[in-house]
């Protein structure tokens, strides 16, 4: 066993701690402002695209929807 295994057994078990300044921010609110910074904007609609040609190509390879349910 290397000396790096049990480094942190201190304070693995201790509480978060509490901001003392201001109170934490709403996990909605956190993740609205990453919002506008999304990478892949609008690579859902290419995929969906992809996918409609795909199908109108190769109609064969898949089962019609009735079929499905």
């Amino acid at each position: 066993m290397n000396g790096f295994d049990h480094r942190y057994d201190d304070i693995i078990a201790l509480p978060h701690p509490d901001p003392q300044r201001h109170p934490r921010m709403p996990r909605a609110e956190r993740a609205a402002q990453f919002a506008p910074f999304a990478a892949l904007t609008g690579f859902e609609d290419v995929i969906e695209e992809a996918a409609e040609r795909h199908l109108a190509d190769q109609p064969e390879m898949y089962s019609p929807e009735e079929d499905l349910l």
